[in-house]
């Protein structure tokens, strides 16, 4: 069994996406750490890249951020090493194709296992062209973590026979950010994916609120939230990892 579904078994999962850097490794580190104690069953950790197309500008100024400090893919490494010294959840990372194309993608996947990151999400891969990657995810045992769209109509079924680690249902058309309300139909979307496979699914893209979380998870098996944590690190910088804990301990708790 993946160690992702782990993540899944003790009800339902909450995932919190930090960038890797923002504003530095050490806060990076005391992050994770907040949001795993406070109750994050998964943790997915973005590798700063400087065309970040899937994000919002919540997330795009993380990157910025993260990059014009000098962070990198090998000192991504070095966080994720940092972070296995004591953290046992299921960690993923965030990223693009191009980052892993230009560390060379065998060397990319490979660190990943050496290092502990557990599966990967490249939202600018189509699904139609993950074989780039797979046969190497595969020889590593990392997930390649598909995404399923409001746009995916009838490839969901497809999407979700092969789906690997967990299903990233996204919640609204557009990029990531917090939304007022999300109004996709994604019982449906639920629906056939619950015809075509057992891998946990989470919802993710603008969910910021225990009443947003509690209710895509309702329909799902987890809630999956980035901007609303990124802006704590915005606002208190070195000082967020306190207010991360506190935020993820109200969205988890809803979710109980």
């Amino acid at each position: 069994m993946s160690k992702i579904q782990s993540a899944f078994e003790n009800g339902k999962a909450f995932i919190a996406f930090i960038t890797c850097g923002d504003p530095d490794a050490e806060t990076t580190v005391a992050a994770v750490r907040a949001a795993v104690e406070n109750g994050a069953d998964l943790i997915e950790l973005g590798i700063p890249f400087s065309d970040p197309t899937a994000e919002g500008p919540v997330i795009q100024g993380a990157n910025l951020r993260a990059l014009r400090g000098g962070m990198t893919t090998d000192k991504v490494f070095d966080i994720v090493r940092t972070l296995r010294q004591d953290v046992t959840v299921p960690m993923v990372f965030m990223t693009y194709a191009n980052v892993v194309f230009s560390y060379g993608a065998e060397r990319f996947i490979s660190t990943c296992r050496q290092t502990g990151i557990d599966g990967l999400i490249l939202p600018d891969l189509p699904f139609e062209e993950k074989e780039e990657f797979l046969p190497l995810c595969r020889t590593y045992g990392v997930d390649l973590i598909s995404l399923i769209a409001p746009t995916s109509e009838n490839r969901i079924a497809m999407i979700a026979r092969e789906a690997q680690g967990f299903l990233y249902l996204v919640s609204s058309l557009g990029v990531t950010g917090t939304r007022q309300e999300i109004t996709t139909d994604l019982a449906s979307i639920v629906s056939v994916v619950r015809q075509n496979t057992t891998v946990p699914c989470a919802i993710g893209f603008g969910i910021s609120t225990p009443e947003q979380a509690r209710k895509m998870a309702d329909l799902s098996d987890g809630a999956i939230v980035g901007s609303a944590i990124i802006k704590l690190l915005e606002k208190y910088g070195k000082d967020a990892p306190a207010y991360i804990g506190a935020y993820v301990k109200s969205m988890k708790d809803a979710l109980r």
